[in-house]
């Protein structure tokens, strides 16, 4: 894969497949996330095709490793990706299926400009947000599809022993196990059959309520609008 001195971003995720597909595997253009944030990892611009110096080198993948289309990969793969997969899938999924999204104790109100790509977060905010946004979207679907299929988020729990924890807080973390079965009942179990809509939090053992912004009409609508907008063909 060779990275271009050219600064271009697709708008959606729609776009990135479509850009990704007419660039194919001769040459693929650096993503813009926002010069800032260029600016402080590396002057970008002036790079060769392919980029060659080491400390070039080193923020481009710093910075993809971030961002995917100037969204950040937080949002893209914890909020985003399942989203689209979930509304492609929708016309094949039984009254009786379920959608089992993964949400976490972590959450926080989500910043629109920043799920929009507009402003950079931190790592721990990013992850928050990103797990409240997917607890908002499974709600939202729920009352969109009263007649079914279940949608449920899960907080499998805190501080799992999963490759994020050990690195990131440094500690062993709690047996995988834990969050593995009860992902698998809510899959299965008739205790989550009449659950859609709701969060359940694998650390009280019971169903709760999220994070409160998630009740609010205003905040929640805007979320939406962004997901929507980012996640719209064309």
């Amino acid at each position: 894969m060779r990275w271009s001195g050219s600064l271009h971003a697709p708008a959606t995720v729609h776009d990135t497949r479509q850009f990704a597909a007419q660039e194919g595997s001769e040459g693929v253009n650096l993503w813009r996330v926002s010069p800032s944030l260029v600016h402080q990892k590396a002057d970008l611009r002036q790079a060769s095709c392919p980029i060659r110096q080491e400390a070039a080198q080193t923020a481009c993948c710093d910075i993809l490793r971030t961002y995917i289309c100037r969204l950040d990969v937080r949002s893209v793969v914890n909020t985003l990706a399942p989203y689209v997969l979930t509304q492609a899938l929708l016309p094949i999924l039984p009254a009786e299926g379920r959608v089992v999204n993964l949400s976490s104790a972590a959450q926080a109100p989500v910043d629109v400009a920043a799920l929009r790509g507009e402003v950079a977060l931190d790592h721990m905010g990013a992850y928050a947000q990103s797990k409240l946004a997917i607890t908002i979207w499974t709600q939202e679907m729920a009352r969109q599809h009263p007649g079914g299929p279940v949608f449920v988020a899960v907080n499998p729990g805190s501080l799992l022993a999963s490759k994020m924890v050990k690195e990131g807080f440094g500690v062993a973390g709690n047996d995988l196990r834990i969050g593995a079965n009860i992902l698998r009942r809510a899959a299965l179990s008739g205790a989550f059959a009449e659950a859609s809509g709701q969060y359940f939090d694998n650390d009280s053992g019971r169903f709760a309520s999220p994070h409160a912004a998630a009740q609010e009409a205003q905040h929640t609508a805007a979320v939406m609008q962004a997901i929507d907008d980012l996640t719209a063909p064309g």
